[in-house]
């Protein structure tokens, strides 16, 4: 390798540079080398017409190194254009994005750093997969000891105890409820992942059918809790493209919050819209706290006034369930509305129509 290429490899920025620079600046020589030859071999001018020449020649000078400037400064901002788009990139991205970032059209002076990020990115991912594979499999073999701890206690209470044992096997068949629901929530977050892949599995759903039948499956329980499931949707149907198991999943939570928070609550309204598609759940209970507003939708958050029960994965699932089928999401509460609704906006069907589906 010459001492051109050390000094100036291939796709450098300094070679660049050189490049985008050398003919201006050889213009610029050549224009001063010819003023200077015309002045002093062509013409023979008087004492007085040498000083004004000389003069003209400093100030011409000068617009030459400004305007040499300006060249360098404007070729140095093209050639970092390449960084910048970089930078964009990495801002675009989302916290679920860890894919190697693009080299291409990179000076060689910043490949190595880029590259270094690429192979963190990776370890990273790998990381990452790794405890969420753990936290599905950990929650996968916990199913069958807690459905046998949860038949034990069933079957104790099934026979005639003395009041103190019969508390404790209630309480040790709650705690069980709660570890099963638990383990089959981190399931459903497990599956909902971003880099799982669920968008492949998304099939054409008519939102207002869908909400028919799955609202449907909780009318028993809110009548049991005095409260009235109502549904309003438009006659013509509402497609979107989703998973219907985990879209019965989120929905399955957020009518199950609205039960067991929505407090003095009579009604639990599930509503479709067509223009932009969208439902959703809305309640007329004591509404959600102004500071716990912003944070309810965080894994393992609990608001203060939350009472017992309940594992703080509810809507952390609905968060991920809704980012994965490129869903937009919004609380309102009171004052503003009189209880809460938590609406999911969807983008439509990715296939067919003049949409995009959020990453």
């Amino acid at each position: 390798m010459g001492l051109f290429e050390r000094l100036m490899p291939q796709d450098s920025l300094a070679r660049r540079l050189v490049r985008r620079l050398l003919p201006a600046f050889s213009i610029l020589v050549a224009i001063d080398l010819l003023a200077t030859w015309f002045m002093t071999g062509v013409i023979s001018p008087q004492p007085w017409v040498l000083r004004d020449l000389f003069w003209v020649m400093l100030l011409t000078q000068g617009l030459l190194v400004v305007l040499f400037v300006w060249v360098l400064i404007s070729g140095i901002r093209f050639e970092l254009m390449s960084i910048n788009r970089l930078a964009d990139q990495i801002r675009q991205r989302s916290i679920e994005d860890l894919q190697p970032l693009d080299l291409a059209g990179l000076p060689s002076e910043v490949a190595p750093l880029v590259l270094h990020f690429n192979d963190l990115l990776l370890r990273l991912d790998d990381s990452v997969q790794a405890q969420r594979r753990f936290v599905g499999h950990a929650a996968h073999q916990l199913r069958t000891p807690l459905a046998g701890l949860k038949l034990e206690s069933e079957l104790m209470l099934a026979q005639p105890l003395s009041d103190d044992i019969r508390t404790r096997a209630g309480r040790i068949k709650s705690v069980t409820d709660h570890m099963i629901r638990m383990g089959q929530q981190l399931l459903v977050l497990a599956r909902a992942d971003h880099a799982s892949r669920p968008q492949d599995s998304f099939v054409r759903l008519d939102l207002c059918e869908w909400m028919r039948q799955s609202g449907a499956e909780w009318l028993d329980k809110a009548h049991d809790q005095g409260v009235e499931l109502r549904l309003a949707a438009p006659d013509t149907p509402v497609w979107v493209d989703g998973d219907p198991v985990l879209l019965g999943e989120l929905l399955g939570n957020l009518i199950d919050n609205a039960l067991r928070y929505g407090e003095g609550a009579h009604v639990i309204q599930l509503r479709v819209i067509a223009n932009p598609p969208s439902f959703s759940v809305e309640d007329d209970g004591v509404g959600i706290q102004g500071d716990d507003v912003e944070h309810v939708f965080e894994a393992f958050y609990r608001a203060s006034d939350a009472g017992p029960g309940g594992s703080g994965l509810g809507l952390a699932i609905v968060r991920e369930i809704a980012r994965a089928h490129g869903a937009w999401w919004k609380v309102v509460s009171r004052p503003a509305f009189a209880g809460t609704r938590i609406t999911l906006i969807f983008p439509g069907p990715w296939r067919g129509a003049c949409l995009t589906r959020a990453e």
